[in-house]
């Protein structure tokens, strides 16, 4: 089979390797689609710690075609999406029902081959079955749903809350669907590239949208005059989450999702935070939010296929990470 092999930073190589040997609580799952998310690129330039020789991709969808002996709970045929965080079960975190915050957390993708292959073999535990009315392009979301599900957890918003939302890739798209769907009374949209704030604006979900590099959504005649009750950072910079606490109105919430790379300081006013009672959040992965992002993609209510907005192969892979992110919404690899 082909598979996208990290060797180190900036090494990515696509090689032939012979299908995975599976164990008796394993599936062999033939890969649909993976997205490329912006923990790949972190691994890519060595900003996130993998295990290499390793298969990246972590946000997949397939086809089961083989079952290992003691598997009961899949069959041949069957359609899942999975879920690649695992944790250790036995740490402090994880014994307070913080599985997200593992000392161990390992990770399908990242730890252990994952998605960016023709096949990957999943223990039957990180697998999720996707019912008939999803499609394998789209539950290969699944996992970007479930995280931003916890975000949205974390961002705890009331019916008529001011939303804003700083960015308008796929995880910023996603979190402003949901932050309509719990209620937001007025949702804004901040991104620098035309054709994601158009999509915001064509899917429906949003009020306004802000192009952040020649408007000040905060003057008296902008989209957020007084501020936002709720903050939500999807880019993961030092400049947006500046942004993210410049945009909070009083006793507002404040949601940093983005990832930003470690070692980057972002500066801060204590005494903003006091004046203003502001509250600042993180939120990481995915507890027990997998099963949720299933049934929310099995309701029809989200329309998250449109994000979908290239198409490539494992051989173009190499180039992508390689390259600065473009003005993709969310580019998936078809195996």
């Amino acid at each position: 089979m082909e598979a996208a092999v990290f060797y180190g930073i900036g090494d990515l190589r696509i090689e032939e390797r012979p299908l995975p040997d599976i164990a008796e609580r394993q599936v062999l799952v033939k890969v649909a689609a993976c997205g490329i998310c912006g923990t790949d690129r972190h691994i890519f330039h060595g900003e996130f710690d993998a295990n290499p020789p390793v298969i990246i991709g972590h946000e997949y969808a397939g086809e089961v075609v083989q079952v290992g002996k003691n598997v009961h709970e899949y069959a041949v045929g069957d359609h899942i999406a999975i879920d690649p965080n695992m944790a250790c079960g036995i740490c402090r975190p994880c014994r307070r029902g913080q599985v997200h915050l593992c000392e161990s957390l390992s990770a399908v993708g990242v730890n252990y081959d994952g998605g960016f292959a023709e096949y990957s073999a999943v223990p039957v535990s990180q697998c999720f079955s996707l019912p008939q009315r999803v499609s394998l392009l789209e539950g290969a979301l699944t996992e970007p749903l479930a995280c931003c599900l916890r975000g949205i957890e974390q961002a705890q918003i009331k019916p008529g809350d001011i939303v804003a939302v700083i960015g308008g890739g796929a995880i910023g798209q996603i979190l402003a669907q949901l932050a309509r769907m719990s209620g937001a009374g007025k949702l804004i949209l901040s991104d620098p590239i035309p054709e994601r704030r158009a999509m915001a604006l064509q899917l429906g979900y949003v009020d306004a949208v802000v192009d952040p590099t020649n408007e000040d959504p905060l003057k008296t005649t902008g989209a957020l005059c007084g501020g936002a009750d709720i903050v939500l950072e999807a880019v993961g910079s030092v400049h947006t989450t500046q942004q993210a606490v410049a945009w909070a109105a009083p006793g507002a919430t404040i949601v940093w999702f983005g990832v930003t790379p470690p070692g980057q300081l972002t500066a801060l006013e204590p005494n903003l935070v006091f004046r203003r009672e502001l509250t600042i959040r993180g939120a990481r992965i995915n507890p027990f939010t997998h099963s949720r992002a299933v049934a929310l993609l099995a309701s029809g209510r989200l329309n998250l296929e449109p994000l979908i907005t290239r198409r490539i192969s494992l051989t173009e892979l190499p180039a992508i990470l390689q390259a600065p992110p473009g003005r993709d919404t969310k580019t998936v690899v078809i195996p």
